[in-house]
């Protein structure tokens, strides 16, 4: 796999250095490349559809809500704040792939739904989304998908253990 420009050249400057694993250091810089050609492609899917992956998220919540989402729920499940979830609805609306109706029992109270469009796009982008999802792993076998598994969450224990300030 060709890493990004910049890897290539810290990845350089690593090796000019003598840094202890720089064969650790290049994994890590391959995991970026692959992370970001991977946003690059889904943001390319996505852009025709006028949605960017958080739009694509609120989509994607709000279509197994049949009755509705209020926006603090939107942005709890999205793991995001209130204030992008209300951007993000901002842009959706502007589309009409949602709409904000007010609750019945307290009318301060939002329920967002989608539209009719709302919900084909839904249909469209999740089919399309889903397909391209699959495709990225299609070439590995079931044993290599979960060895493949098993190593991420070997590597992401590593950096809980940096992140949580254990040693290593």
């Amino acid at each position: 796999m060709e890493l990004a420009q910049k890897y290539q050249a810290l990845l350089h400057e690593a090796q000019r250095r003598q840094l202890p694993d720089v064969a650790g250091i290049r994994l890590c810089f391959q995991t970026l490349s692959l992370a970001s050609a991977i946003d690059r492609d889904c943001a390319a899917l996505l852009a025709p559809h006028s949605l960017s992956e958080g739009r694509f998220v609120l989509l994607f919540l709000l279509d197994a809500a049949s009755e509705g989402l209020a926006p603090n729920a939107l942005a709890e499940q999205a793991g995001v704040t209130r204030a992008t979830v209300t951007g993000l609805l901002d842009g959706l609306e502007r589309e009409a792939l949602i709409e904000r109706q007010a609750d019945a029992s307290d009318r301060r109270a939002l329920h967002i739904r989608l539209t009719l469009k709302g919900k084909q796009v839904a249909k469209q982008v999740f089919d399309q989304h889903g397909r391209w999802i699959a495709g990225l792993f299609g070439n590995l076998s079931a044993p290599e998908r979960q060895q493949l598994a098993t190593l991420l969450d070997k590597v992401a224990l590593n950096l809980d253990a940096t992140q949580s300030g254990r040693p290593e």
